[in-house]
């Protein structure tokens, strides 16, 4: 939702349900989403591809961007780039859409109009995460790619010969929870500052306004889920099949109860505080035009 929405819907106090119409600003909100996540993809690949690797390997930031540099160069950071650009836009719309959505049909009637922000933020993570499973193959060949490199259809490959397709799915349970518990917390922050924080009509501090909510969004979101982000990294890219429990208990071996919960994650809070930041401008200013556009029609 666009900053002054939720201020002009509240003023309405007997808004008329308009289903075409709420499904027209979700659609609009999601590809907004998913225009700004493709920008997103081709900035911030090369941060995510290192995050990955640690994710199943462990290693500093700097440490494991000198051995993926080692490995092919600049072009080893964007091994996984197509699958990228198909499931990064696609998941941004999902989440986009469903945040949207939920919030407004949760506007658009008297008795859940007034609910706190986190409990009308909820629905929308379920969908979100529901439809991030649909998207478990994409995601599954990307991060493959970005841990294994050129190896990694190779390793795939004989993962499906021992068992069979479903091996796109390893991690589907991870991913829907990851995001579940990424999400509610990313939306709900997001969505909780956006009606709290005074809005302003100057650019420059219209900017900075939705910089530092989208930033304030993701460092509580990964903090929350990186764990989750870990087991399905290490299913998904092991290479041989295995259980989410033996994924655990790869991860603990190595480096124990802090490695379950901190690998990767600085790189994920510089990552999607970055992303986020970069994010809540070009979802904001892309939904902002097309609802401009629309009402203009």
């Amino acid at each position: 939702m666009t900053e002054d929405t939720n201020k002009s819907q509240n003023k309405n106090n007997n808004p008329t349900f308009n289903f075409k119409e709420v499904a027209s600003k979700a659609w609009r909100s999601g590809l907004s989403g998913s225009m700004a996540m493709a920008i997103q993809v081709c900035s911030l690949m090369w941060l995510r591809t290192t995050m990955n690797y640690q994710y199943r390997y462990g290693g500093t930031i700097v440490g494991t961007i000198k051995h993926l540099y080692g490995e092919g160069g600049i072009l080893r950071f964007y091994k996984g780039l197509a699958p990228a650009l198909l499931q990064g836009p696609l998941s941004r719309f999902g989440d986009t859409f469903a945040n949207t959505l939920f919030l407004t049909l949760m506007d658009s009637f008297e008795s859940t109009r007034k609910l706190p922000v986190m409990i009308r933020a909820a629905g929308g993570s379920i969908m979100a995460g529901v439809f991030r499973i649909a998207l478990t193959p994409v995601d599954t060949v990307k991060t493959i790619l970005q841990v294994e490199g050129k190896n990694g259809l190779t390793i795939l490959q004989s993962k499906i010969k021992v068992k069979g397709v479903p091996v796109l799915y390893h991690g589907a349970l991870a991913t829907a929870s990851a995001t579940i518990v990424g999400h509610y917390p990313w939306f709900a922050t997001f969505n909780l500052l956006n009606e709290k924080l005074p809005d302003y009509v100057d650019k420059k501090k219209k900017l900075a306004r939705r910089a530092f909510i989208g930033f304030c969004s993701s460092v509580i979101s990964d903090t929350i889920s990186n764990s989750l982000r870990v087991i399905k990294t290490t299913k998904q890219t092991s290479q041989n099949p295995i259980t989410y429990q033996e994924a655990v208990n790869l991860v603990l071996e190595k480096d124990g109860v802090k490695g379950l919960f901190g690998r990767g994650l600085k790189t994920r809070i510089l990552t999607n505080g970055l992303q986020g930041l970069l994010f809540s401008i070009l979802w904001k200013g892309f939904e902002d035009f097309l609802n401009k556009r629309s009402s203009q029609q």
